[in-house]
């Protein structure tokens, strides 16, 4: 069976990830596999809409496929790596400029790699197992698949918050956010899906199903957030943080907690991505794209990200050691060393 389906049903051309067992975290096949179908079905005029979605079970995709990108580090084989990069953003552009409705129906876990198979498209529906995060910085890597240009355009501070925290955002904080264009009920999502493949215009479509969002656990937060994550240096916002969470009350716990959590992470991975929420804000969207390339260029040669992947994914101890360990060790120069141009920039074209 493959690692991603295409069917064409009824005006719809649906895709399905397709690899439970993995949390249908996304293979470089599955992404070449992917564009091939996509620009298939941009000529196709029986073909009016685009629906991503996927076995159901806990994910709809946790991510990329981080054991194979390490293996292929640690063999030497970098540049292959970087391959599955460019081509991955390749793929995010192409997303982004889709010229039909492309709707992705997430219920589950969408992280990393995963979030670049959906956030991109038109519409975004979010089932009540809905479950965002860039958690990047726990593995020595960074946010990317277009996070440079999404995270900055979240309300206030909130993309700064999930880019050093790494923290999972539910549905009714996604819709309000911006992150999902609707809520639907998970019940009801068999029905929606059934309903994108007849005639009915998409958004009129989407419009009878979306409910409300519902409560948000992260409002209460969003004055702390906005406050606490302003600054342009990863040690000033620990130094709120920590200011903050001096003092009693439920924002006092919220900023104890992001401290202890942030200081769990690569120091290099942290600086990165505040550079980059903070430089993305006045970069277009492919801009952002070839920013990505330029880091992970450097990101994929370091030591950081396969340290963090040995400690998550491969020797499961949970206890990476960054190199270098402190932020106080990674200079500014350090930093801009990673946004630089390379040899082979990454071509959008």
């Amino acid at each position: 069976m493959s690692d991603i389906l295409f069917e064409r049903r009824g005006a719809a051309g649906v895709v399905t990830l397709n690899r439970p067992d993995a949390l249908n975290a996304v293979t470089h096949a599955m992404v070449r596999a992917l564009a091939e179908q996509l620009s298939a079905w941009a000529t196709d005029p029986g073909v009016t809409r685009v629906v991503v979605t996927a076995v159901s079970g806990r994910a709809f995709s946790a991510g990329g496929d981080l054991r194979a990108l390490y293996d292929l580090g640690r063999a030497g084989r970098s540049d292959e790596a970087l391959q599955y990069w460019r081509d991955e953003y390749r793929l995010n552009a192409t997303i982004k400029r889709y010229r039909k409705p492309y709707v992705a129906i997430v219920d589950g876990i969408v992280l990393g790699g995963g979030v670049g198979v959906a956030i991109h498209g038109s519409h975004r529906v979010a089932g009540d197992g809905f479950r965002f995060a860039m958690p990047e910085v726990g593995i020595g890597f960074f946010p990317d698949i277009g996070a440079t240009w999404f995270l900055p355009r979240l309300p206030g501070e909130t993309g700064t918050w999930c880019a050093l925290t790494g923290e999972r955002i539910e549905a009714a904080d996604a819709t309000a956010l911006g992150l999902a264009t609707h809520r639907v009920p998970s019940a009801r999502l068999p029905d929606l899906l059934d309903g994108l493949c007849g005639s009915v215009p998409v958004d009129a479509l989407l419009a009878a199903f979306a409910e409300p969002a519902g409560s948000s656990p992260m409002q209460p937060h969003s004055p702390a957030i906005d406050r606490l994550f302003r600054a342009d240096r990863v040690e000033d916002i620990l130094s709120a943080l920590d200011t903050a969470g001096a003092a009693t009350g439920p924002a006092a716990v919220f900023a104890r907690h992001a401290a202890a959590t942030i200081r769990t992470k690569s120091p290099t991975s942290l600086k990165i991505a505040l550079a980059q929420i903070r430089r993305g804000k006045d970069l277009d969207f492919e801009a952002c794209l070839r920013t990505e390339f330029r880091i992970v260029s450097r990101v994929v040669t370091g030591h950081d990200f396969y340290e963090g992947i040995r400690a998550v994914i491969v020797d499961k101890d949970q206890s990476p050691r960054w190199r270098p360990p402190t932020l106080a060790a990674v200079s500014d120069a350090d930093v801009a060393g990673y946004f630089a141009p390379v040899a082979a920039e990454l071509d959008l074209s």
